[in-house]
């Protein structure tokens, strides 16, 4: 199986990627799992992360971990499922806080797809799966991959915001410049971590201020159902 990106925008920036050996060890290995194993999410929703969002229009980057790895659950959003799927843990506690932050209410569609058509990079650090087993394909190529695509957003643009919720986003954002970019970093949106601070952060206002401040249009966070 050939990964590729169909954004042309996404494809000039990382074209460099697909040809290097460890890429094409990933895709060997995808590739063997998806032969015999159920894998999340399916392909054509790999990249779906960079599809909805040209490259130069990216404003805010929310870093996720793993897909989800239940089943109807990743469409290759992190934080995101499809509308009608029952909102996993993080993201009920995600939508929580936005209520409590700017009193919008999110109660019958998890789909962030909306938030990507206004610039929101909602990029999973490993893109696939396998299902039931979070974490079964950390440490194959994904993080390399996923490190060049942080490196060329806060290489190339400027005033993005940048969500590191948890310590393993944080680590996997100490190559952005803070005197370039906005980041904020706190407890990650789990039901094992969220009242450690994630609670009560209010990061949806705090992007929207910045992007007003930076001259940029803020992100309309309300979620309709289709």
């Amino acid at each position: 199986m050939s990964f590729t990106i169909q954004n042309k925008s996404w494809h000039s920036v990382l074209q460099g990627e697909f040809d290097k050996p460890y890429f094409k060890e990933l895709e060997a290995f995808v590739a063997k799992e998806r032969a015999s194993k159920t894998i999340y999410p399916p392909k054509k929703q790999v990249f779906a992360a960079f599809e909805g969002l040209n490259f130069q229009e990216v404003k805010v980057v929310i870093l996720g971990q793993d897909p989800y790895h239940g089943e109807f659950q990743a469409n290759g959003l992190a934080f995101s499922v499809h509308q009608g799927v029952k909102f996993p843990p993080s993201l009920k506690n995600i939508f929580k806080e936005l209520e409590d932050d700017l009193g919008i209410k999110n109660l019958r569609n998890g789909d962030l797809s909306t938030w990507a058509k206004q610039g929101v990079l909602l990029l999973n650090a490993t893109l696939t799966v396998e299902g039931s087993k979070a974490g079964s394909h950390q440490k194959k190529g994904w993080e390399t991959f996923t490190d060049k695509v942080i490196e060329e957003v806060a290489t190339q643009l400027d005033h993005v915001v940048f969500i590191l919720w948890g310590s393993y986003a944080q680590k996997k954002g100490k190559m952005i410049d803070r005197n370039k970019h906005f980041v904020i970093e706190t407890a990650h949106p789990s039901p094992l971590s969220v009242y450690r601070g994630f609670y009560g952060s209010k990061p949806f206002s705090k992007i929207n201020t910045y992007l007003v401040e930076v001259g940029k249009a803020p992100i309309n966070w309300q979620i309709e159902p289709i």
